[in-house]
């Protein structure tokens, strides 16, 4: 078998990120679908593309203002739709050239883990050899929330299944509770068990 291919998600504020990090420190080569859409959001073609959707005001001076279009997509599914044909294929694309990439190396990293937090929502389980969907009690993600400005953690609001249905569905499930040394000692034991046959 080759380097196991790992999609990351979880509930909002449960810690996604940190875990991501913790799994590159591990051995396992990372890589996180909102950081391509901010990049491809710097591609000449994907600003055209938005500002001949919704005019120059949601890219002031070539940047695109992820916030303007936030706006425009939120509440209407159509738009919506719109935005999510134009960003997904490419994001797919970026991710299996960087997949290609990490194949490659020598020597080989422990995993490829891909950060998605619509893993299940988009229905992309089944391109991993294996999912991991990080969790954490409401009142440690309220708090994360609150400390990055958000109000409530409402995953109905960003489209996303409840935590609980995330790891329903997952393979291996990781609950942060502790500290990151925590994190990453139970993340360690995930990476470990993808190892064995």
């Amino acid at each position: 078998m080759g380097v196991p291919f790992v999609g990351l998600t979880g509930g909002l504020g449960a810690g996604k990120s940190t875990a991501l990090a913790a799994l590159e420190r591990l051995g396992a080569a990372t890589i996180s679908t909102d950081a391509v859409v901010h990049e491809l959001y710097r591609s000449p073609d994907v600003v055209a593309a938005v500002v001949g959707r919704w005019g120059d005001g949601v890219a002031p001076g070539g940047v695109v203002d992820r916030a303007a279009i936030a706006e425009r997509v939120f509440s209407d599914p159509g738009e919506r739709a719109w935005l999510e044909q134009l960003i997904w294929p490419l994001v797919g694309r970026r991710v299996a050239e960087w997949r290609e990439e990490v194949a490659r190396r020598t020597p080989p990293p422990v995993a490829g883990v891909v950060e998605t937090p619509l893993l299940f929502e988009a229905g992309l389980e089944g391109a991993y050899d294996a999912t991991i969907a990080v969790v954490a009690p409401e009142e440690v993600r309220a708090r994360r929330a609150a400390a990055r400005g958000h109000a409530a953690v409402d995953e109905r609001a960003a489209r996303q299944l409840p935590q609980e249905e995330k790891a329903r569905r997952a393979t291996f499930v990781v609950v942060n509770d502790g500290t990151e040394e925590d994190l990453a000692r139970k993340l360690s034991d995930v990476l470990a068990k993808l190892g064995d046959p």
